[in-house]
């Protein structure tokens, strides 16, 4: 079951922090930015972005739980429901343009939502925090991390530099593969975290501290490159193309790790299929 979310209607609020603060300071996807926290970040210091950092904690919290309970790829997609919020605020807040094919969106998005929550597969039982280690050690899996890292550490040291602040695809390819990775790490945290509370303390493995700072590590990589990318360019742009990017890769890293396309019949499948291309037809529909 999916949790209330709020990161995509906090997008906006850190939108208009982000404004503020490039008014009086240097913007968040300034090269000066690796050297001068009073330059690049001076962000940090606008209240308007705390309170939609915070905003944007509490929806993760609320993912963090949903994770430990359902599968990825019916929790993640839901995350569409947020962006019909998240259009509305930016054309009142922001006065980014908002045209007509947006209503069409919200219904392919309620109606792709529903399709994949009616046909959403079964969570896998996991009994310890090992069992998620195995699945995230095993070869196909660390080859796909393999993979998201170097793509990521080569977008970081050849593209960003020169195309950063030209092509919005940069910043969001980290946040989405990054992200993709940080999901993977807070399901698995988030049931090491619900079999401690049932009674099964999982805090004495070191696996369990091993995914705690893989977490931190993908978090701050993706909000660091999530905040250069709504400096840069409109939110009602950055918002449809990350969830879209986001969304593909973390099925496909949920479908790898936690494999949980088995054991479903092909015509459930391909109905996912149907209600997920739903959704991201309403995300391209009203970008």
């Amino acid at each position: 079951m999916e949790t209330a979310r709020f990161e995509e209607p906090a997008f906006i609020v850190k939108k208009k922090g982000l404004k503020k603060a490039g008014a009086s300071g240097l913007r968040a996807d300034s090269m000066l930015a690796c050297y001068s926290c009073a330059g690049g970040y001076t962000y940090l210091y606008e209240p308007l972005w705390w309170i939609g950092m915070i905003t944007m904690i509490a929806g993760e919290i609320a993912n963090f739980a949903a994770y430990a309970f359902a599968p990825a790829i019916l929790v993640t997609p839901l995350g569409a429901l947020s962006i019909i919020i998240s259009a509305a605020l930016a054309h009142a807040i922001l006065q980014e343009k908002l045209h007509s094919f947006g209503i069409l969106g919200c219904a392919l998005c309620v109606v792709g939502s529903t399709t994949i929550v009616l046909h959403a597969p079964q969570e896998r039982e996991i009994e310890s925090v090992k069992e998620v280690w195995d699945l995230a050690t095993e070869p196909a899996f660390l080859l796909y991390a393999a993979i998201v890292i170097t793509a990521v550490v080569v977008i970081i040291i050849r593209a960003t530099p020169h195309y950063g602040q030209t092509h919005v695809m940069v910043y969001i390819s980290i946040c989405s593969l990054m992200g993709s990775l940080s999901v993977m790490s807070v399901k698995a945290l988030g049931i090491a975290l619900k079999l401690t509370f049932s009674g099964m303390n999982q805090l004495l493995y070191p696996q369990t501290w091993a995914l705690t700072l893989v977490v931190l590590t993908c978090v701050i990589t993706q909000i660091n490159y999530l905040n250069k990318a709504l400096d840069t360019f409109n939110a009602a742009v950055v918002s449809p193309i990350y969830y879209v990017m986001f969304t593909s890769f973390t099925i496909l890293a949920s479908v790898i790790m936690f494999k949980d396309g088995d054991g479903q019949k092909a015509s459930q499948i391909v109905t996912e299929i149907c209600g997920f291309v739903a959704i991201l037809s309403r995300d391209f529909s009203s970008s």
